[in-house]
């Protein structure tokens, strides 16, 4: 009886499964639904991203982040929640005509998600700065395009 209530539960527990089971036990992904993506494409939406600052208008840049991202900003305490609050944090960061550099970077892909993580510097062309920092953006796959839902930023601490 209870070789036969294990035979019942594996056959349930298999049934529940959503990822198949390949060769050594292990899981393999669940494909059918995740957007193929590569490295690469992964690395152009920083330059995506890049291309929307060089317009000067913060509602181009705020397009890239999904509804319900968060914006911890390099240049402000205050997390940045919702379109209103992004706008009005890349509204002051424009103003000194920023222009991103990946200095290093590490990318990790998942079903439908991606996370670019390194180091940048960003140049001010009005004031002539540049600030270095950290950073880590993540990203979803909506159906139509790749969004930013998380975008991470701090300074390098001074003597680093």
């Amino acid at each position: 009886m209870k070789r036969l209530g294990m035979v019942i539960l594996a056959g349930a527990l298999a049934g529940c499964a959503t990822n198949p089971r390949v060769s050594g036990g292990a899981l393999a992904p669940h494909l059918e639904n995740c957007k193929g993506v590569s490295e690469q494409e992964i690395a152009g939406l920083f330059d995506r991203w890049n291309r929307s600052l060089q317009t000067g208008d913060p509602h181009r840049v705020v397009a890239n982040y999904a509804p319900d991202s968060v914006l911890l900003p390099t240049l402000s305490n205050q997390p940045r929640y919702g379109a209103e609050a992004k706008e009005d944090y890349f509204h002051h960061f424009l103003e000194d005509r920023p222009a991103g550099r990946i200095d290093e970077r590490r990318i990790a892909l998942g079903c439908n998600t991606a996370v670019d993580s390194g180091l940048y510097t960003f140049t001010f062309a009005r004031t002539g700065a540049a600030v270095k920092a950290r950073y880590t953006y993540t990203y979803r796959w909506d159906g139509r395009q790749w969004l930013i839902t998380s975008h991470h930023s701090s300074a390098m601490p001074e003597g680093k």
